[in-house]
């Protein structure tokens, strides 16, 4: 226990500045028809929380329309909202989910990454890291409730969680496919990645930036299972019942050993793993790239 406590005295350390510095509000709003006060609904603008004190268990959904890409507000808006959460003994586990239809989240969002000053992109990509190493070592139960497409950033949260469960559409592709936009993921997307499903496997799909179909994905071991879009929500809390059915200290220890290690690898590279995203993100050839791309959006959008 002492291992998981001082972990997760570290990351608090490390996140709770960042976030007050963003100054994101908690709002609440009335609960949900015939759910009783265990499900009144708190979030902020960009993350909607809908709790069940009764069942220990909370569902967040990312609404940043219209395709809930991961800008600094939104990243700013989840770890508040996790870390209230985390705060309030009363939940053992969390979904989640989206918000918008279709989509889980379409990633990291490229206007953080284009056409800003070097400040900018080291304070988008400490964010990032934060999110990531919130989730990776939370001593919640994690549950991604995956009801749309989740590339890049979206199949990296899904990756921090305990258990993924993807709608079986042939449009929710699954994958982290930075290659394709000529980026490099970053050794902690690609130790979440082996961790998961492999190093060969990872090899291939993150060279190829591989977005993968519901039944590749759960071939590979990406997601553990594939469900009818209509039953997404409701596996995940049948499957939130079965986690949470494991003494929390057990399974949290159990989780601390498994994961420290690949979240030790970034706190102790955490400064030099920005310069290296600022250097990298700054070439001209890069913002090139992200500019071209970010206008053929534009185009189909019109």
């Amino acid at each position: 226990m002492a291992l998981a406590a001082g972990t997760s005295v570290l990351l608090r350390a490390l996140l709770r500045p960042w976030a007050l510095l963003r100054g994101a509000t908690i709002r609440r709003t009335e609960p949900t028809a015939g759910s009783g006060d265990s499900a009144r609904r708190f979030g902020t603008q960009r993350v909607l929380v809908e709790p069940d004190a009764a069942s220990g268990v909370a569902v967040m959904k990312f609404k940043n329309p219209p395709v809930n890409s991961l800008s600094l507000e939104l990243l700013t808006e989840f770890i508040i909202s996790l870390e209230k959460l985390e705060n309030d003994k009363t939940f053992r586990g969390v979904i989640l989910t989206s918000d918008c239809p279709r989509v889980f989240s379409a990633g990291l969002d490229l206007t953080e990454m284009c056409g800003k000053n070097p400040a900018h992109y080291a304070e988008y990509w400490k964010a990032v890291q934060e999110l990531w190493l919130r989730l990776y070592l939370s001593n919640l139960v994690l549950i991604a409730a995956i009801n749309g497409a989740c590339p890049a950033g979206g199949c990296l949260i899904s990756l921090t969680c305990d258990y993924r469960i993807l709608a079986d559409n042939p449009k929710y592709l699954i994958g982290l496919n930075e290659t394709l936009l000529g980026i490099v993921a970053p050794f902690w997307f690609k130790d979440t990645l082996v961790n998961t499903i492999g190093h060969r496997a990872s090899e291939q799909a993150l060279q190829l930036g591989l977005l993968f179909l519901p039944a590749e994905a759960l071939q590979v071991g990406l997601v553990d299972q594939v469900v009818p879009e209509d039953q997404v929500l409701s596996t995940a809390l049948s499957v939130m019942a079965r986690w949470m059915a494991i003494p929390d200290h057990a399974r949290q220890l159990t989780k601390n050993m498994m994961r420290k290690t690949t979240v030790d690898r970034l706190v102790k590279q955490r400064d030099a793993d920005i310069q290296n995203f600022v250097s990298f993100i700054s070439r001209d050839s890069i913002q090139k790239s992200l500019q071209m791309y970010l206008e053929k959006l534009k185009q189909k959008k019109g």
